[in-house]
């Protein structure tokens, strides 16, 4: 049996941008997409704790050290601008592999975005 486990979480992080005339998708800065193990154009869940609305996207690479955080097409209209965002990705995998598998958590700078 595959069962769906938390993969990585990038813990309260601000929104820097929202562009609605746009295909889709957030642009998260390259290196929180390392650190938490994102990989381009993986599904993302968003939490916003501002207005609590949860959303899915796939991820894009932004600027590395831009602290950038861009919700693009219309997940633009589920943000604003200084909201507190919980990024989160899921993974499937065994009974047994979840029981050790252990999740990136990252816990960025909440005035910069940047990694402490």
């Amino acid at each position: 049996m595959q069962i769906q486990v938390v993969k990585s979480k990038i813990h309260r992080i601000k929104v820097t941008g929202a562009e609605l005339n746009y295909i889709g998708s957030i642009t998260i800065d390259k290196d929180l997409m390392d650190a938490a193990n994102i990989v381009e154009g993986e599904k993302v869940q968003i939490v916003n704790n501002n207005n609590g609305e949860r959303l899915e996207t796939y991820a894009i690479p932004g600027p590395r050290k831009s602290g950038e955080i861009t919700l693009n097409g219309a997940a633009a209209r589920k943000v604003a601008v200084g909201d507190t965002l919980i990024l989160i990705t899921y993974g499937f995998m065994s009974m047994e592999e979840a029981k050790v598998f252990k999740p990136s958590l990252v816990f960025p700078n909440e005035a910069t975005n940047l990694l402490k």
